[in-house]
């Protein structure tokens, strides 16, 4: 981690934390309507992909990757969705979300669609999502 690398607040405030690997902090969306991880790179200043040195670019997307095929496996999605917007919050983060047909939000994205809803039991799926991701 950089030295001054701090957490943007609304993604701290959105997420839980899942654990930190290779410079890049894993975290889970306050939202049970979907299986949504969101990677975000270790790099003070970092607001695009191109931002990142050649190596952060090639391991963060290995990373993001990994995150799909292992959350596709345990979810049984139909698609996945990977994204990285920063419209809303600057510092790079890249979304992976797992959805499902019929889902709140399908076939649409899922931003801006109803109401977040708590997880139930948020520590069992904190340590669930740690377990899945090596974490």
């Amino acid at each position: 981690m950089a030295p001054d690398w701090v957490l943007n607040e609304r993604l701290e405030q959105d997420s839980f934390f899942l654990g930190t690997r290779d410079g890049v902090e894993f975290r889970l969306m306050k939202d049970a309507r979907y299986a949504w991880l969101v990677l975000i790179p270790q790099i003070l200043d970092a607001e695009e992909w191109h931002d990142l040195a050649q190596p952060m670019q090639n391991q963060l997307f290995a990373m993001s990757m990994q995150v799909c095929k292992k959350l596709k496996q345990a979810t049984g999605a139909d698609k996945m969705n990977v994204a990285n917007l920063g419209n809303m919050v600057r510092q790079l983060h890249v979304h992976v979300v797992a959805r499902h047909v019929g889902d709140a939000a399908w076939p649409g994205p899922i931003w801006g669609v109803g109401e977040a809803q708590a997880h139930e039991a948020p520590d069992k799926t904190i340590q669930a999502m740690r377990d899945l991701l090596d974490l």
